[in-house]
C-alpha cells in the first residue's frame, strides 16, 4: 500500500511538474508575442527599401539604406545635414519590372528570379547594361546626395558562374568604387571569392558586405521566418569573419519575429563589431 501511495504521490508530482512546465512555456510564448524582435535593433543601421515617406521618420537611425530613386535630393541632403548617412539601393544583377527603365533593357534579361516573380536576372556581361549602370543609373543616384551604394544581386555570378559574368560584375563594381563613395555589396559571396581567387583585390570592388539571413531563414512556401541551418550559419560567419579581419565593414540583415534569435544576432554583432538590422517583414518598410 505504501508503494502504491508512493506511485500516486510521484504521479501527482510529475503531473504538477508538467503543469509548471506548461505554464512556463505559455509564459515564454506570451513574452515572445509581446516583445518584438525589432526592439533588439540599435540605432546604427536600418534598411528600408520599400519606404518612400518622410525621412524624418527614420531619424533614430544613424545610417539608413533607402531606394533613393524615390526621394528628392534636397530631402536627402537635409537628412544628411542632421548627421545621418544615406546609402541607396542599386540593382546590378537583376531587373525589376516596376523600374522605369525595364522596357529598355528587357531584352537583356535571363531567367526569372526565384521567389521574386516581378524580377529577372540580367546579363551583366552586356556592355550596354554596364554603361547604363555606370553612366546613367549610378550618376542619377549620386545626384541625390547619397553617401554610397547598397549593391544588390552580384549573386548573378552564382547563378551564371563563368568568367564573362565575373568580369562583367567586376567592371560594374570597380566603376562604383571609383566614384569615391562607399560600396556595400549585399550578399555576393560567390562573386567576391571568385574575384579574389583570380587575383583581384577586394578593395577595388567593395568597401563593405551586407549579408542577409545569417542567423535566420525564410520559408518561401509559407512566408514564415525560422532560425538558420547550422551549416549555413557557420559558412556565412566564417566568410564574413574573413573579410572583417581584412578591414571590410560588415552588416547583417536578418528577418525574424523571434526575440531570442534577435538577441543572438545582437550579441554576436556587438561582440564582433558588426552593424545589423532586424526586420519582421520582407517588405523592409517601417
Amino acid at each position: 500500500m505504501q508503494y502504491k501511495g508512493f506511485l500516486i504521490m510521484s504521479n501527482r508530482k510529475m503531473h504538477q511538474s508538467k503543469v509548471n512546465q506548461s505554464l512556463i512555456l505559455l509564459w515564454a510564448l506570451c513574452i515572445s508575442a509581446v516583445i518584438s524582435a525589432c526592439t533588439y535593433n540599435n540605432q546604427d543601421y536600418g534598411v528600408f527599401l520599400s519606404y518612400e515617406g518622410d525621412l524624418d521618420s527614420l531619424a533614430e537611425f544613424d545610417t539608413v539604406v533607402i531606394d533613393a530613386q524615390y526621394f528628392e535630393a534636397a530631402d536627402i541632403a537635409e537628412f544628411r545635414s542632421e548627421g545621418h548617412k544615406v546609402y541607396s539601393y542599386i540593382n546590378v544583377g537583376s531587373l525589376e519590372n516596376f523600374r522605369d527603365y525595364y522596357a529598355e533593357y528587357q531584352d537583356l534579361t535571363l531567367d526569372v528570379y526565384e521567389n521574386w516573380e516581378d524580377e529577372k536576372w540580367v546579363d551583366a556581361t552586356s556592355e550596354r547594361w554596364q554603361s547604363f549602370i555606370l553612366d546613367e543609373l549610378a550618376p542619377s543616384l549620386l545626384a541625390k546626395n547619397i553617401d554610397g551604394f547598397f549593391v544588390d544581386n552580384c549573386d548573378v555570378y552564382y547563378m551564371y558562374p563563368d568568367d564573362e559574368m565575373l568580369d562583367g560584375i567586376a567592371t560594374i563594381m570597380k566603376g562604383l568604387v571609383a566614384t569615391g563613395k562607399e560600396v556595400i555589396m549585399n550578399g555576393g559571396d560567390a562573386f567576391i571569392e571568385g574575384y579574389t581567387e583570380n587575383g583581384g583585390d577586394y578593395r577595388d570592388v567593395i568597401t563593405g558586405i551586407n549579408q542577409e539571413s545569417v542567423f535566420t531563414r525564410i520559408d518561401w512556401n509559407t512566408g514564415s521566418f525560422h532560425g538558420s541551418f547550422k551549416e549555413d550559419r557557420e559558412y556565412f560567419l566564417e566568410h564574413l569573419g574573413k573579410y572583417s579581419d581584412m578591414g571590410v565593414d560588415i552588416y547583417l540583415l536578418e528577418y525574424t519575429k523571434n526575440p531570442f534569435i534577435a538577441m543572438m544576432v545582437k550579441n554576436y554583432c556587438d561582440k564582433h563589431g558588426y552593424k545589423y538590422y532586424i526586420s519582421d517583414s520582407l517588405e523592409l518598410g517601417i
